[in-house]
């Protein structure tokens, strides 16, 4: 194998490593994410845990966050839950940050 084939090889292996590491952050973020807004609307224990998983489900209608995001304000209109776009976007922020520092630290 030629010096450039292996570091083609180690290209391709980094961008997979990366990848699923951005997968895993994600889903772990939609899960805070989805705790976080059950507390707003009152949902406790299983409840809590039930919708969190439905909001990780929402984000494979398609690629990036607006499918997530749609469903967390819909649902908090829906309840009456009093949170701003932008409050709702703050949270999806910080809770990747807290998901890709979990994620690092489980190395």
């Amino acid at each position: 194998m030629s010096g450039f084939d292996k570091r083609e090889e180690g290209f391709e292996k980094k961008f997979a490593h990366d990848a699923e590491l951005e997968f895993k952050a994600t889903a772990r973020r939609n899960k805070l994410l989805g705790l976080w807004a059950a507390e707003k609307m009152g949902l406790l224990g299983d409840e809590a845990d039930a919708y969190a998983k439905t909001v990780v489900i929402a984000d494979l209608e398609e690629v990036g966050d607006e499918d997530v995001f749609r469903k967390i304000r819909g649902d908090f209109d829906a309840k009456n839950v009093d949170q701003s776009d932008h409050q709702i976007r703050r949270e999806m922020n910080e809770f990747m940050a807290i998901a890709v520092e979990q994620i690092e630290g489980d190395k």
